[in-house]
């Protein structure tokens, strides 16, 4: 399975979580917590260093209803973007 997925710069985030010092399970368990804080259809912004987060968002999405809208490489950092379900 391919985790990854480009998106363009139109998506508009409501909330950003800087997730750069976490290591994976850490990033996914802080997402939980500020996408649980969202409302239907808004966006979670997770701005993360580690590269297994790519996998591990994409599982959680699945699961939970919430949508894996893709990521971003910011060069030093990646940008991943959730959808609320």
């Amino acid at each position: 399975m391919n985790f990854l997925r480009t998106v363009d710069n139109g998506i508009q985030a409501s909330e950003i979580l800087n997730a750069r010092e976490l290591n994976s399970l850490l990033a996914l368990f802080q997402a939980k917590r500020k996408i649980g804080k969202l409302t239907s259809g808004q966006v979670l912004q997770i701005d993360g260093t580690d590269l297994r987060s790519r996998k591990d968002f994409n599982k959680w999405c699945d699961r939970s209803g919430n949508e894996y809208l893709g990521e971003k490489d910011m060069h030093k950092y990646i940008r991943f973007f959730i959808k609320k379900g």
